[in-house]
């Protein structure tokens, strides 16, 4: 039977700014474990498959017993310049699938209870693609002083103010016919899909680290 709907964590061996970023420990559990059981629970999901480079790695994920599926990621799309959009090629060329859920491993306050939800809504709004993101209830400005977001002569308060949704970089929901199309995760119609605004960090540097696993070990109480 085809699979519909997979989602997708890539997961590189290299990492510079913290080695082994991937699997190392992070409240308990690699790093990647909380995406992927996020995914392997997702109701919606009827796969999910990893995409790496490396044979530690692949270790660890099938030590998870998760019943995922692993592919093997070629050198040339494990490179710094590679692009995600690159490994989102590979598994199309490699699999069938109607919608493609890219997971990114740095977002581990993802639950499935979020994938669901925005796959229904991606299904109910007839969607292209979409991206997550949080709301962020701050003022911006360009290097030129001009103000991005808000007008200072007439200055919102907090409870008045719509803000700007960034993205989180959480997940990318794709139809194979765009990515087939644009070679892009989005493009059509696209929809976005707001998270709480703990999510807008994504680890890459240590300091991001410190605090993610705070707010996981938080979120398990």
């Amino acid at each position: 039977m085809q699979s519909k709907t997979i989602a997708l964590i890539p997961l590189r061996g290299g990492s510079k700014s913290i080695p082994k970023k991937n699997i190392k420990l992070i409240a308990d559990k690699p790093l990647c474990a909380w995406v992927l059981e996020a995914a392997v629970q997702a109701k919606a999901i009827d796969k999910v498959i990893v995409s790496t480079d490396c044979p530690e790695i692949k270790s660890v994920v099938s030590m998870l017993n998760l019943g995922v599926t692993i592919l093997d990621r070629p050198p040339e799309l494990a490179t710094d310049e590679a692009s995600t959009e690159s490994v989102m090629l590979h598994v199309m060329q490699q699999l069938m699938f109607n919608i493609l859920v890219t997971i990114q491993a740095t977002s581990p306050l993802l639950e499935a209870q979020h994938l669901d939800t925005a796959l229904e809504r991606f299904k109910e709004h007839d969607l292209d693609s979409m991206l997550s993101a949080v709301r962020i209830k701050r003022f911006f400005w360009n290097d030129d002083a001009t103000p991005i977001n808000y007008n200072p002569l007439h200055r919102p308060r907090r409870q008045d103010f719509r803000g700007i949704l960034m993205e989180n970089g959480a997940f990318y929901i794709t139809r194979r016919a765009i990515l087939e199309r644009d070679q892009c995760r989005l493009g059509g119609k696209v929809g976005i899909y707001t998270m709480p605004e703990t999510t807008a960090v994504e680890i890459d540097e240590l300091n991001d680290w410190v605090m993610v696993e705070q707010l996981l070990r938080q979120q398990r109480r």
